[in-house]
């Protein structure tokens, strides 16, 4: 069953319902545990700020993780490590579920947040390891439309969750789910030639020095920038984590340039359109994330909306990106990436520079069309831009670029809220007020909600800047674009392949 399923005309589809399940998953786990995490500090008597470090560790685990389990996916193959996977954030969910301790809670998360980096660091490997080369882009704005749809219910789900059955069950819910994904993993990909071992330059010994080294940097990095608002960005141990980052990312680079098997082959960023699908991706999400974590404060808190109202307000956006990944994935397979990447950028600065304007007067007639033109040019731009950057490396790369772009998402989006909390925050000192997100949650009626406003504006600026340069990024001709077509066999060396929507590097 398992041959005759891999060799059906009908394969991709199989497998993209295996991972549908599996991401749809994962993003209602993310969601839904947030709108817990008040019921959790009453639970446990604690504040806020305390059991926040259940999102936060769950992040930064991934973020740290992301590349190293790529590149095992390269070395022992994308199925098993996602196999693998999911049965650790199962075993994650579970502890999560049934602990009596915050300590243990915690520490559950960072279980459940290594099972999510091997299964998001295969899962687009997988995707577009199932569908033919010139169907790339739509094979990752399918994985788009799993993410836009998990993202609208997962808040939903977990708000449902925790007023019927206590905050336990937003870790339970998503067992039986991931239970499926590993069924249909183990009957679907079972003997599939896109997951097996791949031979070539880059497979190799596992980079244990390069995996310490990357994930270190990036812990003290994410350490530093997500507390530097709080701890002055000027103290020691702020200063501390950006002294380790640079050490720790210069002994990275040193050791992958010399190794034969690195973690990450740092010279595809000699690659035209490696170096700027990247880039411009990083600073995407850096100008687009903190959209959804302000938006809210400001709903609420300056509008006066309730909770429910401020969820509903983001649901018109996440779908326009539900439909718009995929179907900018597949135009772009066949007009090329660049007329789609550029659109998306522009949308999104229309989207933030309309939010930029909102004042204590504003009504939602100007919020949700902020929203949902930003949001759509998310999804315009991630499946292009996604596949302009795996189209710059060989098939046996796939799994740690992938994890790359993954991480890059990651990373931009804890980047992103940390750069508009910290100017929202210096506005409000700078204009008398406590530097805290929490005086805006205690009073934003008057003064705290005017200044809370105008840092608002300052940030949105500064992610229109990011977002520009994106766009110019995105606009610089890359090689030749034509339309997709039968994959050519390539004869050139390794540095230079021929891709699959015809772009030499």
């Amino acid at each position: 069953m398992i041959s005759s399923l891999a060799r059906s005309a009908h394969y991709k589809w199989y497998a993209f319902a295996t991972l549908a399940v599996g991401t749809f998953a994962s993003v209602v786990d993310h969601g839904s545990v947030g709108v817990a995490l008040p019921q959790i500090a009453t639970y446990f008597q604690t504040d806020i700020p305390s059991v926040q470090w259940l999102v936060i560790g769950y992040a930064m685990t991934i973020i740290a993780l992301l590349l190293p389990m790529g590149r095992l996916a390269d070395i022992i193959t994308s199925k098993r490590v996602y196999i693998i996977g999911s049965v650790v954030t199962i075993a994650g969910s579970i502890a999560a579920g049934t602990s009596d301790d915050l300590g243990v809670l915690i520490v559950s998360r960072i279980v459940q947040g290594t099972g999510a980096a091997m299964t998001q660091g295969t899962g687009m490997a997988i995707m577009i390891g199932a569908f033919p080369p010139n169907e790339r882009g739509k094979a990752i704005g399918l994985i788009m439309t799993m993410v836009g749809t998990g993202a609208v219910a997962g808040p939903a789900m977990g708000g449902f969750l925790v007023d019927a059955f206590g905050w336990r069950s937003v870790f339970f819910a998503t067992i039986p789910m991931v239970a499926v994904s590993i069924a249909l993993c183990v009957a679907v990909l079972g003997n599939a030639s896109q997951l097996g071992p791949v031979s070539g330059p880059h497979r190799g010994r596992f980079d244990w020095l390069g995996a310490f080294l990357s994930s270190s940097a990036l812990l003290a990095l994410l350490l530093g920038i997500t507390n530097g608002h709080r701890s002055g960005w000027t103290s020691l141990p702020i200063l501390g984590a950006a002294a380790a980052f640079v050490v720790l990312l210069v002994g990275f680079i040193w050791w992958e340039l010399r190794i034969a098997s690195p973690m990450l082959n740092l010279r595809l960023f000699r690659r035209r359109n490696f170096f700027l699908g990247v880039t411009a991706n990083h600073l995407m999400f850096v100008g687009s994330s903190a959209i959804l974590f302000m938006t809210p404060f400001y709903l609420q808190n300056v509008l006066g909306y309730s909770a429910s109202v401020a969820g509903l307000c983001v649901v018109p956006g996440a779908l326009c990106m539900a439909i718009l990944g995929p179907l900018s994935g597949r135009l772009s397979d066949r007009y090329g990436w660049r007329k789609f990447t550029v659109t998306g950028m522009l949308l999104s600065i229309t989207g933030i520079t309309i939010l930029s304007q909102a004042n204590a007067d504003s009504s939602l007639f100007q919020v949700i069309p902020g929203l949902m033109l930003t949001s759509s040019g998310m999804g315009t731009f991630y499946s292009p831009n996604s596949s302009s950057i795996l189209s710059a490396v060989e098939r046996e790369s796939h799994g740690v670029v992938s994890a790359l772009v993954n991480l890059i998402r990651n990373a931009g989006n804890v980047v992103s809220v940390a750069v508009a909390t910290a100017i929202v925050t210096a506005t409000m000192a700078s204009m008398g007020y406590e530097p805290s997100l929490d005086a805006v949650r205690h009073g934003a009626a008057g003064g705290v909600g005017t200044a809370f406003t105008v840092g608002m504006k300052y940030a949105f600026f500064t992610m229109i800047g990011a977002l520009t340069v994106a766009l110019i990024l995105s606009a610089v001709p890359t090689h030749r674009e034509v339309q997709a077509g039968p994959t050519p066999v390539s004869r050139e060396p390794a540095l230079r392949p021929v891709t699959s929507q015809g772009q030499e590097d």
